[in-house]
Parts: C-alpha cells; structure tokens; sequence
C-alpha cells in the first residue's frame, strides 16, 4: 500500500509494544522501521524499468527477508542508547512485525508480494483492497494521535492505539469477505450470459471496496464487469481480445516476463508498430476511450524493436 499507510502502521506497532517504556520513540521508530521494504524503489537507480517487475516487492517484501532484517535491526537498536533497558527478543518481534505486517498489507493488494523468495517467484495477492483506501488508514490515524498526544499521560493510553489496529484489521477482514460476495455476484452475472472463461480475477477500484471490476479470461478474449455493491444496475459486459500472437512477435524472454506479471490477465495491440501491453492484474483503473475505441485500462507497457533489440518503456492515457 502506499508509504504513508506502512508508516502509520508501522509506527502503531511501535507504540503498542515500545510506547510504555520509551514513550513516543516507539511510534517513531516504528514508522521507519516499516518502511524499509519499499526502499528496494532506490534500485530504478541502477536497473530499467523491466527489470524491476521483478525487483520491486521482491526479496525485499519476503518473509526470509523479515527474519534476517528483524534480528539486524534488533541488533542495532539494541546499540542505541533509548532501546538498552528493553530485551533483545522483544526488538526482534518489533522489527519482525513492523517489516512482516508491510510485506503482508502489500499482499492484500493487486500487486501483490514475492513473498516465498527465493524459493518462489510467485506474486502473492489477494486482490481485495485498493493501494491507497482511506478506510483502512484514518482509524490507525486517528487512534494514534489519541495515544501518543491527547491521552500521552495516561497510563492506559496505548489501548487507543489498539483500537485502531483493530477496526483496521477487521476491515482488512471484511474485504477479504466482500470479496468473495462480489466474485460470486460476477460469476453468476458471467453465468447467465453464457460467458466460458478459465479464470476470474476481481479487484476494488477507488475507496471503501465500493466498485469492483471483474475480468474473466476466455479462451480468445477477456470479458470486464464493473460492479457495485450499492447498485443493482448491470452493467454492460465489455470485451476484448487478447491478440495473444502479438506477443509472440517480441523478444521471448520480455514476453514471458509480461506473462509472469500479469498473472495471464492482460490484452496485447499493435500501436504505430509498437507491441503495447494492458496488465489488468497490476493496473485496474477502468475501462478508458481512446477515440472511436476503447481500452480495458489506463495504464499500458509498449514493447519496440530498435536496432535488433528490444526497447521497454510504460506509459497512461486520459479518458476521452
């Protein structure tokens, strides 16, 4: 999710196992603690952007990585003069929470993590939250500020906190729910439009797990739904093809890597002999006009060749 969740949560954990021994501190290193995955970001420095598909949310966002980085991190803050009076086995479940729990709210979203590297290059996602939902962040938000500053002197202010990890927990439960309800609700709707497809991918788009697309992938085609849980309106089903060939005339290695990536929910077209590419695992903004034609999403990957090599870039297009 984005960088000022992970703090906020981050800095949560700290409070609620830190802050009655060294105060605020806790929170604030807590916040940086939680952080330190997304750092991997500072590799675009050194690698392109194809190459950090798989980079990015990859051993950086594993459980291996959690382990070995909570008992680093605990090592070093145990140097720190604040952290001397508090066990060493309690800096390490700190540090291991703070770096796993990022790793594990990363996983509820569509990107989703390579949690088992490097045993597994398999992108684990549950697909159920938008990367940036209000609804998830204002209550640990809002919790906190109660702990660390309105009710800093109380004794019992850490239970605030608590609450705040709480209700944003059981709404992280509650999409994983709605989920399910939505897919089912998809599947019957695909059902009575006699639609054969071999797999169903469904995602929130914007706040609150309100909207929702579904993408069923055919055999040729791949079939989108948007759905609300607040209207009982259908909405046309709208297809596209998959034009699968198309990838098969670029290098083979980029070409299995946009599979990899995709999760095999994607679309392929030819523009101004450019390959272009629609992820709808990773990028699910909604269904975009482009003149007299549509495209399934906003986001896109093209793919040229350019003196007998392949050239990568990405890029967005605005609605019509």
């Amino acid at each position: 999710m984005d960088s000022i969740t992970q703090g906020v949560l981050g800095a949560a954990i700290g409070e609620a196992i830190l802050g009655k021994k060294i105060g605020n501190k806790g929170a604030v290193i807590g916040a940086i603690v939680a952080t330190i995955p997304d750092l991997d970001v500072i590799l675009y420095l050194f690698y392109d952007k194809l190459e950090m598909l798989s980079i990015h949310r990859g051993f950086s966002h594993s459980i291996i990585f959690s382990i070995l980085g909570a008992f680093l991190i605990a090592f070093v803050l145990s140097k720190i003069k604040w952290f001397q009076s508090i066990k060493f086995k309690t800096l390490v479940l700190f540090s291991w929470l703070c770096l796993f729990t990022h790793m594990l709210l990363d996983t509820f979203t569509a990107y989703g993590t390579q949690l088992f590297l490097p045993f597994s290059n398999r992108r684990l996602g549950f697909d159920s939250i938008n990367v940036v939902d209000p609804i998830y962040t204002v209550p640990l938000i809002v919790c906190l500020i109660l702990s660390l500053w309105i009710y800093k002197s109380n004794p019992k202010r850490s239970k605030y906190n608590n609450y705040g990890l709480i209700i944003s927990s059981l709404y992280l439960v509650f999409t994983l729910l709605n989920k399910q309800s939505v897919e089912a609700e998809i599947s019957t709707r695909l059902s009575k439009e006699n639609i054969e497809y071999s797999s169903l991918l469904t995602m929130p788009v914007g706040i609150a797990n309100v909207n929702w697309y579904g993408v069923a992938k055919g055999q040729d085609s791949i079939y989108m739904l948007k759905h609300s849980i607040l209207s009982d309106t259908n909405n046309s089903i709208e297809v596209f093809p998959i034009n699968e060939e198309y990838l098969n005339q670029i290098n083979k290695d980029v070409a299995e890597e946009m599979r990899w990536f995709a999760k095999g929910f994607y679309t392929v077209e030819k523009e101004n002999g450019k390959i272009r590419i629609y992820n709808l695992q990773v990028d699910m903004r909604g269904i975009v006009k482009i003149g007299n034609k549509k495209a399934p999403t906003a986001g896109y990957f093209e793919v040229s060749n350019k003196n007998g090599k392949s050239e990568f870039s990405s890029g967005s297009i605005k609605n019509n």
